[in-house]
C-alpha cells in the first residue's frame, strides 16, 4: 500500500523553466503554479508555460529538483524548456557561467532530452506514421518526460491515436522484441506496435482503449494474470525466453548483482568518516548508494545486508524446488500497468523486461492493492502456474521470493542511477538504499540459523 498511498498523493507543483529556442536564451521564467505534482508530468507543464509565452514549447529535461525525499513529486522544480517557435516580443540573452554549465552538454543525458535528439523522435515517429497510412494531425502532445522514459501522444489523421515511447537502450529491455515475443502466444495481451527502433530506444504504439488498473477488480484480475502466466509459461516451455537475448535476471546472476551493490556500499562506507555501529556517518556522493546521511545504511544493517546475501544461495535452491522455470519476465507488474476497457485487458511497459524467476513478476500487485485483492491475486498466480507446471510448489515461491524481490529492485534502481545524469538522481536517489532496508525487514528472526 505504500506505492499506492504515493500514487494518490494530490498536490501540485511550482516549476521554474530554462528557456531556450535553439542555440538563444531567454532566462529563467517562472515560477509558475501547475496542476499535477509529480515531477514527470510535462503536460500541465507544457500547457501553462505555451499559454503563458504564446508559442508550443516543449520540456527537455529537469534541471533541478529538491534532494529531501520528495521521490519525484511536489515541491518547486526547474525545467530545460525548448520553445518549438521563436517566442515573440522576447529578447535573448546571455547564460551565467553556472547556466552555462547547467544547460550544456552531460554525460549519459537521454536523448530525448536535447533538443536535437527530441525532434529526431518525433520525426521518426511521424515517418513510421506515414508507413502505416495513419498520418499524424497536428502537433503531438507531450505527456511525461524524465531520466526513463519519454512519452508523446499523436493524433492520426483517421481519427485514432498513437503514442511515442523513447527509453534509453542502455539500460532497458527492447519493448518491441518483448511484445512481439508475448504477442506470439496472446495477441490481445499486449499493444500492437507501429514502429521499433531499438538501437535508439523508440518505441511507436497504437492506442489502447480503456483505463490503467490501479484498482483493478476481482474480474480484472482473472483478465490479466492467468493469460500473462499462461505465456509465460510458453515462452519457458519452448525456449523462446531464454534465447531471446534479454537482460539476465535468472536468481544465481541476480545474487552475484546483490553482492556487486553491497561491495559497493561497504566501499561508500569505509571512505566515509564517521560511522559509527548504529548511527550514519557522513554523506556519500550523489547517485551512489547511501548518498545522504538519513539515507545510508548503518553498520548494523550493512551486517545484516552481508549475512543475508550470504544465506541468498540456499534461499536459490529453495526457489529452484518450487519447480517454476525461469521464462520472460515483465519486471514492473503491477495493475498500473494494466490497461482495460471492460472487453479486452492488456499489459503494457515493459521496458524492465528480463530473463528470470516469474516470482518477481507474482509479488509485484502486493505492494498497489489491498489485503483481499491480493490474497486474490496470490491465489489465481499460483493456481495458473500450478496448472501449467503440475507438481510445482508457487504458493511456497512466493514466500520465498521476497526478500530476493527486493534486493533486485536495488540493484535495479542503482542501475538507474548508473546511467542517468547527475540532475534526475532526485528521483531514486533514496531507492537502492530502501529497498535493501525492506528486504531486511521481511527476513524472520532467527533465519540465520535455520
Amino acid at each position: 500500500m505504500r506505492e499506492l498511498a504515493r500514487m494518490q498523493q494530490a498536490s501540485g507543483r511550482t516549476v521554474g523553466i530554462h528557456l531556450t529556442h535553439g542555440d538563444e536564451y531567454f532566462g529563467l521564467l517562472g515560477p509558475y503554479e501547475v496542476d499535477g505534482g509529480w515531477w514527470s508530468s510535462a503536460a500541465p507543464v507544457v500547457e501553462r508555460v505555451s499559454r503563458e509565452l504564446g508559442v508550443p514549447v516543449v520540456v527537455l529535461r529537469l534541471a533541478h529538483a529538491p534532494s529531501d525525499g520528495s521521490s519525484g513529486h511536489g515541491g518547486h522544480v526547474v525545467y530545460h524548456v525548448e520553445a518549438l517557435e521563436r517566442p515573440a516580443g522576447s529578447a535573448p540573452c546571455q547564460m551565467t557561467r553556472d547556466v552555462t554549465v547547467l544547460l550544456g552538454p552531460a554525460e549519459r543525458r537521454a536523448g530525448w532530452a536535447t533538443a536535437a535528439g527530441l525532434r529526431e523522435a518525433l520525426a521518426w515517429a511521424e515517418e513510421m506514421l506515414d508507413e502505416a497510412g495513419r498520418p499524424a494531425a497536428g502537433r503531438p502532445e507531450q505527456v511525461r518526460t524524465w531520466n526513463l522514459s519519454g512519452l508523446f501522444r499523436f493524433r492520426t489523421a483517421d481519427g485514432g491515436e498513437a503514442w511515442l515511447k523513447t527509453v534509453s537502450p542502455s539500460f532497458n529491455a527492447p519493448e518491441g522484441l518483448v511484445i512481439a515475443l508475448l504477442g506470439s502466444v496472446d495477441p490481445s495481451l499486449v499493444p500492437a506496435v507501429l514502429g521499433s527502433d531499438p538501437e535508439h530506444g523508440r518505441l511507436l504504439l497504437d492506442h489502447v482503449s480503456g483505463e490503467d488498473l490501479w484498482r483493478p477488480s476481482a474480474e480484472e484480475v482473472l483478465a490479466v494474470v492467468p493469460r500473462l502466466v499462461a505465456a509465460q509459461a510458453a515462452l519457458a516451455a519452448d525456449g523462446r525466453a531464454a534465447g531471446a537475448g534479454l537482460r539476465d535476471r535468472t536468481l544465481p546472476t541476480l545474487v552475484a548483482h546483490v553482492n556487486a551493490l553491497l561491495d559497493r556500499l561497504v566501499a561508500r562506507q569505509e571512505t566515509s568518516p564517521g560511522q559509527g555501529a548504529d548511527g550514519p556517518g557522513e554523506p556519500g556522493g550523489p547517485g551512489e548508494p547511501g548518498g545522504q546521511p538519513e539515507d545510508r545504511l548503518t553498520a548494523g544493517e550493512l551486517t545484516a545486508a552481508r549475512e543475508l546475501a550470504a544465506r541468498l544461495p540456499a534461499l536459490v535452491e529453495e526457489l529452484v524446488a518450487c519447480g517454476l522455470p525461469d521464462t520472460l519476465v515483465h519486471g514492473d507488474f503491477h495493475p498500473g500497468n494494466w490497461r482495460s476497457d471492460g472487453t479486452r485487458a492488456v499489459v503494457v511497459d515493459y521496458a524492465d523486461s528480463a530473463f528470470g524467476h516469474p516470482a518477481l513478476d507474482g509479488l509485484r500487485p502486493r505492494q498497489y492493492v489491498d489485503g483481499e485483492r491480493w490474497a486474490q491475486i496470490a491465489e489465481v498466480w499460483a493456481r495458473a502456474w500450478r496448472e501449467h507446471v503440475p507438481g510445482s510448489a508457487p504458493e511456497r515461491a512466493l514466500e520465498l521470493v521476497e526478500p530476493l524481490f527486493h534486493l533486485a529492485y536495488a540493484v535495479r534502481y542503482q542501475e538507474f542511477l548508473d546511467h542517468i545524469e547527475t540532475s534526475e538522481w532526485p528521483y531514486h536517489e533514496t531507492d537502492p538504499v530502501s529497498e535493501i532496508r525492506r528486504a531486511l525487514s521481511c527476513v524472520r528472526p532467527g533465519a540465520a540459523d535455520d
